[in-house]
């Protein structure tokens, strides 16, 4: 690690040095993985339904790179208002900080239906991100006024790791990496990708929050690029596992001029986040297909697969919940909910008692999404 703070590189953005070829080798892989992908995403009818828990894991893992300790168990079952005494007060603010993650991708592709992802829209996202939760004091939705930099908890400026762009040359910076971001003429979109997303870390444009927007950037960019039929892709993973290489090549760009050692490993990045999405995926579609199957068989009922479709887009929730939203009758949902629970279907995590309603979990979704088994 540098003992001198890195500084932003003025006036190098947008990159004079690419080495394409370096780059070409990797370019082919991370296309192709991240179609192969898409074709998945593109053949689930109800993806977002599916794919919600997968969603929810991203803001997750995305919130831990900014030292969040709370697991997607959890941020769902606070969420359905469960009060266990292992949820403490400070899982419940990770938590928050994790929903407006979600609320703040949500909004983003609402907006990216009527105009491009642009400097707007993140800053409405970024309100949003900052909600009821740490950072709400730091204006949310606009570029900070004073100099900020990255390091170690407390640390001063002098034993930073990086110091992004100064106030005063920041709009500067945010019109140039609107302009490159917006651009139809770069080479390979996932390279500019690449150099979007590190140049957005640099800059650092809010007083808090950055990380996550510019995680956030990326399936944003992918789908307004048409590379994914829906903004489905999860990139946190990657990037946790991978945190001091991760970090060292941000700073990199900075210190030695490296954009191709950044982009060579975002190209890695993608290539093998696609395939561990796709993995993940098809391990949830398989898991729907077999559900759906069994609850037909076990309930006779039309309304199975509402239920079905339920916990795989709420895979905690309480019983008020079941029976209110998912659109089967009162009667015929409790009947199926007791069928879910004698299955094994789902884990009892608080048993109803008086005006406390009971609080289920669907655990074989979640572990998938876990990517290990944690119920």
């Amino acid at each position: 690690m540098s003992t001198v703070p890195v500084s932003y590189h003025l006036h190098k953005f947008p990159p004079r040095n690419l080495d394409l070829n370096r780059l070409i080798p990797l370019i082919g892989p991370a296309n192709a993985a991240l179609g192969r992908y898409d074709g998945l995403l593109s053949a689930i009818p109800n993806s977002q339904v599916l794919l919600s828990p997968l969603t929810t894991q991203e803001a997750v893992l995305s919130s831990k790179i900014e030292g969040t300790q709370v697991t997607i168990s959890e941020v769902l079952e606070v969420e359905a208002g469960g009060d266990s005494e292992a949820i403490t007060q400070p899982k419940r603010e990770d938590a928050l900080e994790v929903i407006n993650y979600r609320r703040a991708m949500r909004a983003c592709v609402t907006e990216l239906k009527n105009r491009p992802l642009s400097q707007y829209v993140l800053r409405t996202a970024h309100r949003l991100l900052m909600e009821g939760v740490r950072g709400q004091d730091k204006a949310p939705g606009y570029y900070r006024q004073d100099q900020n930099w990255i390091g170690r908890k407390g640390c001063s400026i002098e034993e930073a790791d990086f110091i992004p762009v100064s106030p005063q040359h920041l709009q500067y910076g945010m019109d140039m990496w609107e302009r490159y971001m917006m651009s139809t003429s770069e080479p390979d979109p996932l390279v500019q990708l690449a150099i979007v997303h590190v140049e957005f870390e640099a800059l650092h444009p809010f007083r808090d929050g950055n990380g996550r927007l510019g995680r956030m950037l990326i399936p944003l960019f992918l789908y307004q690029r048409k590379l994914l039929a829906s903004p489905d892709f999860y990139m946190s993973g990657y990037l946790e596992a991978n945190r001091e290489t991760y970090l060292e090549r941000l700073r990199a760009v900075s210190r030695d001029d490296d954009w191709t050692g950044w982009c060579a490993f975002f190209l890695h990045g993608i290539r093998e986040q696609a395939e561990e999405n796709e993995r993940k995926a098809r391990a949830i579609l398989a898991l729907y297909d077999r559900i759906k199957a069994q609850m037909a068989d076990l309930t006779h009922s039309q309304h199975s697969i509402r239920a079905v479709d339920f916990i795989f887009q709420e895979p905690v929730f309480n019983a008020p919940s079941f029976t209110e939203n998912s659109k089967i009758p009162k009667p015929t949902a409790n009947r199926i909910l007791n069928v879910l629970r004698e299955q094994g279907i789902l884990r009892t995590l608080r048993k109803g008692k008086g005006r406390r309603p009971g609080i289920f979990a669907f655990r074989e979704v979640l572990n998938i999404a876990e990517g290990k088994e944690v119920f």
